[in-house]
């Protein structure tokens, strides 16, 4: 009887190990899905941090490493084409990390990146301006700080 007790104890802890590992497989099958910003896609949620959905064990699909949103700077509305570069050095110098496109609906992302730290921004807008980030970047969540406590991204 001893050993019947032993080895339902045992069985019943391996199942819920089992369980509690598919699900953390499920979340993280999540963040594999490949998912980048591109010119000929629209998106949602202009001007939201859109990294509080596309995160591990978020309901947005693939887990975005940078993302944002850039605006018109005439008008303020948000661009339908342009693009983020990401340097290793200020001012558009260094290795060019990623070129991520601004989607139909003002929105850039990538989920294929990795860590974003200490790269450094430069902005192109439609009519092909450049502006440069003076500052490395310490997240990938742009909108947590434009838009709130930076001026919004802004291009021509």
């Amino acid at each position: 009887m001893k050993s019947f007790s032993i080895f339902f104890i045992t069985f019943i802890l391996f199942s819920f190990s089992l369980f509690i590992n598919s699900c953390k497989k499920n979340k993280d099958k999540n963040c594999k899905i490949y998912n980048v910003s591109s010119s000929s896609k629209s998106s949602h949620n202009n001007g939201q941090n859109c990294i509080e959905c596309h995160t591990y064990g978020g309901k947005g699909e693939g887990c975005f490493n940078v993302a944002g949103s850039m605006y018109n700077s005439i008008d303020k509305t948000p661009m339908k084409s342009g693009y983020i570069n990401l340097h290793t050095q200020a001012n558009g110098k260094g290795t060019l990390k990623a070129k991520i496109n601004v989607d139909q609906s003002g929105n850039f992302y990538s989920s294929d990146i990795g860590d974003v730290s200490g790269l450094f921004v430069s902005i192109t807008g439609t009519k092909g301006e450049v502006r440069y980030m003076s500052q490395p970047l310490t997240t990938g969540a742009c909108t947590s700080c434009h838009g709130n406590s930076t001026a919004i991204i802004t291009a021509n």
